[in-house]
């Protein structure tokens, strides 16, 4: 039984050597960004241009609590364009995880309490992030070196 264990652990050891972080931060930056970024795009006609059935999505479907849906849907919207810009480029990494965590929890307690299943892989994705930060392949490890 040692000898199994002895096995895993050597295979886990060197599973760490082998990959590098940057991929996976990488990966962790793009898809949470991508998901955003296209939700924030269905939510405007034109550039910024938010669609009247934007409002109404807010003031129906995901009226959150002590937010006027005018301005929860203008923060959303102005959000789900901007911190993915961020992940993308990898600037300020933690400050854009940590407000598009913010953002999923909300989604989650507020506006669509049974897909957690979803939101989790969002979560875990961030909460990476937040964590590692953006990886060797930032704008965050270039400018900020130490």
């Amino acid at each position: 039984m040692n000898a199994i264990f002895d096995n895993i652990r050597r295979f886990s050891d060197q599973a760490v050597r082998i990959l590098p972080e940057w991929p996976i931060a990488l990966l962790a930056r793009w898809s949470v960004a991508y998901t955003f970024w296209s939700s924030g795009r269905s939510k405007v006609s034109g550039f910024l241009d938010i669609s009247q059935s934007t409002f109404f999505l807010f003031e129906h479907e995901y009226a959150l609590p002590l937010i006027p849906y005018q301005v929860a849907a203008h923060m959303a919207t102005y959000a789900e364009h901007f911190f993915p810009v961020l992940l993308i480029l990898g600037l300020f990494t933690r400050f854009a995880a940590l407000a598009l965590l913010v953002m999923t929890v909300v989604i989650q307690v507020f506006v669509y309490p049974d897909a957690w299943a979803v939101h989790m892989w969002w979560a875990v994705a961030l909460l990476y992030l937040l964590k590692h930060g953006g990886g060797v392949v930032s704008l965050d490890h270039w400018l900020f070196r130490r």
